[in-house]
């Protein structure tokens, strides 16, 4: 077991169609490639896979029984970091993150011709850098390319921000300040007005969305409660079709508490089901206890 996976059970105690408009424009619609077996209506659903243990393809190996629809709409790879070079921050991957990306052909390209939409995480690595404490917004636009150019070298489907682990002040770093997420996410749309860019809701990053009058909740397409096993509106964009409270991990929450969560995803009215940790493992049955709620379906497996 990877120790960011150690850290996030720690923490323990879809996406729907872009139909909405962005602060920025239309939102990138995500219903299934038309090479998909079958379409479903309901939340879309989210999983987050550590790569350091587990295979990207995991994500493509589960249908819905009832028309063959993809369960899993979009695939995160977890995770690439913000690092520091004691000048500035700049995009890192380790060895199993940068295998995937040197390998898309057969990593990534599989799940996105079943319709479904790889993302690159970016996650904190204790160097002091982080989303929140660019000193200028030359700084922020600077990362905002390293990451669109990744995003656009790969052939990915957008970023997910994930504000842990940054440590701000080590290696002489600034504290957290209210512009830098601001700026930050605002040039990332500008370079990628088409893709996908997803908040984690933890951090100092998460509790500054608004800077000087100008609020970035509407611009990211997704936003989800990153506390596995529970239930917790998160901020980010105002339409519930874009945001999950509910929050599961394959390997750290039962089964029973999954079909609950995504009950009351659905009564709610709340369009994403967040999912984490998925492994090789044959994982057909915990899935349909939250299938059967979503979707009214059971789940395949198809190794």
């Amino acid at each position: 077991m990877s120790p960011q996976l150690m850290r996030r059970r720690t923490l323990l105690s879809a996406l729907a169609a872009g139909t909405a408009a962005a602060a920025t424009g239309t939102l990138p619609a995500l219903a299934q490639d038309k090479r998909c077996r079958g379409r479903k209506t309901g939340p879309v659903t989210v999983a987050y896979i550590e790569v350091n243990d587990h295979s990207m393809l995991s994500a493509g190996k589960y249908t819905l029984a009832n028309g063959g629809a993809q369960v899993i709409d979009v695939a995160v790879i977890f995770a690439a970091n913000i690092n520091y070079d004691g000048t500035k921050a700049y995009l890192s991957c380790n060895e199993n993150v940068q295998s995937v990306l040197d390998n898309v052909a057969t990593q990534v390209r599989p799940l996105q011709q079943k319709g479904i939409k790889v993302l690159l995480s970016i996650l904190g690595n204790h160097q002091g850098a982080g989303f929140a404490n660019f000193p200028t917004q030359a700084a922020a636009d600077a990362f905002a390319q390293e990451l669109a150019d990744a995003v656009n070298q790969y052939g990915l489907d957008g970023i997910d921000f994930d504000d842990e682990y940054a440590e701000y002040g080590n290696n002489g770093t600034g504290q957290p300040n209210d512009f830098s997420f601001v700026y930050l996410v605002q040039a990332l749309r500008q370079k990628l007005p088409d893709k996908l860019i997803t908040l984690y809701d933890i951090g100092p990053a998460a509790d500054r969305l608004t800077y000087n009058g100008q609020s970035i909740a509407n611009t990211f397409n997704y936003a989800w409660n990153p506390y596995y096993g529970t239930w917790g509106v998160p901020s980010g964009p105002t339409s519930k079709s874009r945001l999950s409270p509910a929050a599961v991990s394959y390997t750290a929450t039962s089964s029973s508490t999954a079909a609950s969560l995504a009950q009351r995803t659905v009564d709610e009215g709340y369009g994403v089901f967040l999912t984490y940790n998925l492994t090789e493992s044959d994982t057909a049955s915990y899935m349909t206890a939250f299938t059967q709620k979503l979707y009214g379906s059971a789940t395949v497996y198809t190794p």
